[in-house]
C-alpha cells in the first residue's frame, strides 16, 4: 500500500468533495482482507470474492458499459478497481456520471493501491456513499462484487438495486397468458361474479387503529400484547390477518375482523376454513376457487395492478389494492383505504430472527429455511439478521409505500426482525 498514492487521492477527493474525504479518512481499512488474484491478468479478492475478472478487467468493464444506455446521467453503484468508470467516461455523449461508494473501506483501500486519478478528476464525476440516498436512480449498474460486500449503512440501497435487478424475473410468473394463470381465472370467473366488491368496505374504519398481523417469528414474542390490548380496547382496532397467520391467531383465541390472501398456492391448512363464518376473506382471483369455497364467511374479491387482470377487471370490475409481491402489501393498503390512519404491523419480520421462519409453523414449512438465507438485512438494533432477497424486496416496496401516505402513522412492533424504514417502534409491543 502506498501513503503517497492515496495522500494525491485525498487532496484531489479534499479539492472536489471536501465532506466526503474525512469519511474515507476515518474508514477501517485493516478491516478489509484482501489478497491478489492472478490469471491471464490480475485482480484484487476480498474474502474469497474478485472485484473483477482476473483475466481482462478492461474487457469485462466494457462488456458492462455495453449494457446500459446511451443517456446524459448514469448511476454506478460500487467502484471497482475504477475500470467501468473510465470506460463509461469515454462515451461523448455522458455529462454525468454519478458514483456511488458501497463500501467506504474497501474504497480507501483501492485508494492506497491503485491511481484512480484520471476519473476522479473528470469534471462529469460526482462522488458520493451509496448509503446517504434513501433511494435508488435510473439508470445504474452495480457492480456484483460490491452488493456481495456492501457496508451496513448502503444494506437499504442494495435492497433497493437488487430487486431492482430481479424485477424482470419475478414479474415473469405473472405473465396472462400463462396457461396456470389462464386457467386459475376461469375457474374462479363464476365467485368473481357473485362475490362482494373490495371496495364497499373502502371508508369504513375511519377512526380505528389496524392491526396488521403477519406469520413473522416475532409474532410469538407479541402475543401477550396482541391479546391483552384485544381484551380491553377491542372496539378501537380492525385486525386485519394475512393468511398464513390465521392459524395461529385461531389457536389462542383471536379472530381477526378480516383476513387477506392473495396465492395461488394458498390451500389446505394455509387457510383454515372451519372458524371462518364471522370473519370476511379478501382475495385476489388467483387463489384456489377450493380455497374460496371453503370460506363460510362473507368473501370480498379485490385486483391488484398486474396485466393479468387486466381483462377482468374491465369485465367483472371490483377495487384495487396495492401489491408488491407479498400479501402484506394489499393487507396494509386495505387498512389505509378503510380510513385507519395508525397502522400496526405484527409479524413483519422480512427476516429471520431467532433462526426461525415464521410464527406456528415448522421451520421450511412456507418456504426455504432460515438456514438457507442468502443474504443478510439490519434489524431495529442496528444487528445484522438473516433475510432471502425475496423478503428485502417485499420490505422495500413497503418502505416506498409507507413513503407515499405521509398522513398514516405506521409502527413496527418489534425491533427484531428487518428495520422498516418510515416505521415508529409502539412503545406498547417493544419488550
Amino acid at each position: 500500500m502506498s501513503d503517497e498514492l492515496f495522500a494525491q487521492h485525498g487532496r484531489l477527493i479534499r479539492q472536489r468533495w471536501p465532506a466526503l474525504w474525512p469519511r474515507l479518512l476515518a474508514q477501517d481499512v485493516e478491516s478489509i482482507q484482501a489478497e491478489l488474484t492472478e490469471g491471464l491478468g490480475s485482480t484484487l479478492s476480498i474474502d474469497g470474492i474478485q472485484l473483477t475478472s482476473r483475466h481482462d478487467r478492461v474487457k469485462e468493464a466494457e462488456l458492462q458499459a455495453a449494457s446500459l444506455p446511451e443517456v446524459a446521467v448514469l448511476h454506478l453503484y460500487g467502484t471497482g478497481l475504477g475500470d467501468l468508470p473510465r470506460a463509461l467516461l469515454g462515451r461523448t455523449g455522458l455529462k454525468r456520471l454519478e458514483v456511488k461508494i458501497m463500501n467506504g473501506a474497501l474504497f480507501a483501500l483501492v485508494l492506497r493501491l491503485l491511481d484512480q486519478q484520471d476519473w476522479l478528476a473528470d469534471s462529469r464525476v460526482e462522488l458520493m456513499m451509496a448509503g446517504d440516498e434513501s433511494e435508488i436512480r435510473l439508470p445504474f449498474f452495480a457492480l456484483p462484487p460490491e452488493l456481495q460486500l456492501v457496508e451496513d449503512a448502503a444494506a437499504r440501497i442494495r435492497d433497493r438495486l437488487v430487486s431492482e435487478i430481479e424485477l424482470p424475473f419475478a414479474s415473469a410468473r405473472f405473465d396472462a397468458e400463462h396457461p396456470a394463470v389462464t386457467r386459475r381465472l376461469a375457474e374462479n370467473r363464476e365467485l368473481l361474479t357473485s362475490d362482494g366488491d373490495v371496495a364497499s368496505l373502502f371508508g369504513l374504519a375511519r377512526g380505528k387503529h389496524a392491526l396488521i398481523v403477519a406469520s413473522g417469528p416475532t409474532l410469538q414474542t407479541n402475543l401477550a400484547t396482541l391479546q391483552a390490548q384485544l381484551q380491553t380496547r377491542r372496539q378501537d382496532y380492525l385486525l386485519i390477518s394475512v393468511d398464513t397467520a390465521l392459524a395461529f391467531l385461531l389457536r389462542h383465541g383471536i379472530r381477526p375482523d378480516i383476513v387477506v390472501t392473495i396465492d395461488e398456492a394458498i390451500y389446505g391448512d394455509r387457510l383454515p376454513a372451519a372458524q371462518s363464518a364471522q370473519t370476511t376473506l379478501v382475495y385476489y382471483p388467483m387463489v384456489p376457487t377450493a380455497a374460496l369455497l371453503a370460506w363460510q364467511g362473507p368473501r370480498k374479491a379485490a385486483y391488484s395492478r398486474s396485466p393479468m387482470y387486466q381483462t377482468l377487471r374491465q369485465e367483472i370490475p371490483k377495487g384495487t389494492l396495492h401489491s408488491g409481491g407479498s400479501v402484506i402489501h394489499p393487507a396494509v393498503d386495505l387498512a389505509v383505504q378503510m380510513g385507519c390512519q395508525q397502522v400496526i404491523l405484527l409479524g413483519t419480520d422480512f427476516a429471520f430472527p431467532g433462526e426461525l421462519t415464521h410464527s406456528g409453523w415448522a421451520d421450511g414449512a412456507l418456504g426455504p429455511r432460515a438456514s438457507q438465507a442468502l443474504s443478510w438485512t439490519l434489524d431495529g438494533h442496528g444487528r445484522r439478521v438473516k433475510t432471502n432477497p425475496n423478503f428485502s424486496a417485499y420490505r422495500t416496496e413497503l418502505e416506498r409505500y409507507i413513503a407515499r401516505h405521509p398522513e398514516v402513522h405506521f409502527w413496527n412492533s418489534s425491533r427484531e426482525g428487518a428495520e422498516i424504514a418510515g416505521c415508529s417502534y409502539h412503545p406498547e409491543y417493544l419488550s
